[in-house]
C-alpha cells in the first residue's frame, strides 16, 4: 500500500513547481489533469477549495469580515437546511426547498440535542427564542446572524442560495480565508468563475483600516491533491 501511495504522489507532483504562481486557468487545468486516475488521481470526485491569505487583523473588531457569497455554479455539495419561521414565512421556506421548518416546536427539538441539519436560517421575529440556542448552534457554526443574511424576512431567497451553493467568508486567526468552491468534475470555466466570484467579493469586503496589499496570496487545492498559488 505504501509503495502504491508513493507512486501516486510521484505521478501527481511530477513537474509541478510549488514555489511558482500559476495563472488561474493553468492551475485549474493542472488540478484536473492530476486528479485523473493513472495520473496520480483518486477514485472519487474530489472537492476543490480556494485559499486566500489576507492582510487583516482578526483580533480587531473593526477589521472583522463575515459574509455569505452565493457561487455562480454552486459548490457541488447538498445541504440540509433548517429554517426557524412561522405562518407565511414557514410556507415560503418549504416552497423554496427547506428540509426542516418550524417555530417554537423546532426550537424545543434543538434544545433537546436534535441538530440534524447543516445550515440554519431564522426570521427576525423568532430570533429572541432562537438566541437561546447559542450554546448549541454557536460551536457548530450554525447560529443565524444578520451579517451572513441568515436572519432575514426573505427566507425563500436565503433557502435557495443555501441549497444551490454558497460559501462563508470568515478569516481565521492568521487572516486565512478558505472554503469549498466546487468539485474536480466541474468544468474548468465553472471552477474559474467560482474562484473569481469569491476573490472579487473578498476585495469588496476589505476593511478601510487594512493597509497595503489586501489579498497577499491566492491559491486553489483539491482533496488529496496539492495546493497551487495563483496570480491574477
Amino acid at each position: 500500500m505504501k509503495r502504491n501511495t508513493t507512486r501516486r504522489l510521484q505521478l501527481r507532483d511530477e513537474g509541478i513547481n510549488f514555489q511558482a504562481a500559476y495563472s488561474l486557468s493553468d492551475a485549474v487545468s493542472l488540478l484536473q489533469e492530476r486528479g485523473k486516475l493513472g495520473q496520480g488521481g483518486v477514485k472519487f470526485d474530489p472537492s476543490v477549495e480556494f485559499v486566500f491569505k489576507c492582510n487583516v487583523n482578526t483580533a480587531k473588531s473593526d477589521q472583522a469580515i463575515r459574509s455569505l457569497i452565493p457561487l455562480p455554479h454552486g459548490t457541488g455539495k447538498t445541504l440540509r437546511v433548517a429554517v426557524f419561521a412561522d405562518h407565511g414565512d414557514a410556507q415560503e421556506a418549504r416552497s423554496a426547498g427547506a428540509d426542516i421548518v418550524g417555530g417554537s416546536d423546532l426550537i424545543e427539538e434543538v434544545k433537546k440535542g436534535k441538530v440534524d441539519f447543516d445550515f440554519c436560517i431564522a426570521t427576525p421575529n423568532l430570533m429572541a427564542e432562537v438566541g437561546t440556542l447559542g450554546r448549541i448552534l454557536g460551536p457548530r457554526g450554525l447560529m443565524p446572524t444578520i451579517k451572513t443574511n441568515t436572519v432575514t424576512k426573505d427566507v425563500g431567497q436565503a433557502v435557495r442560495n443555501a441549497k444551490f451553493g454558497q460559501v462563508e467568508i470568515r478569516p481565521e486567526k492568521a487572516g486565512i480565508v478558505h472554503g469549498l468552491m466546487g468539485r474536480l468534475s466541474f468544468s474548468s470555466s465553472a471552477l474559474e468563475e467560482n474562484f473569481l466570484c469569491v476573490y472579487h467579493a473578498l476585495q469588496k469586503l476589505r476593511p478601510s483600516e487594512s493597509k497595503g496589499e489586501f489579498v497577499k496570496k491566492k491559491g486553489i487545492s483539491s482533496t488529496m491533491g496539492f495546493c497551487l498559488w495563483v496570480k491574477i
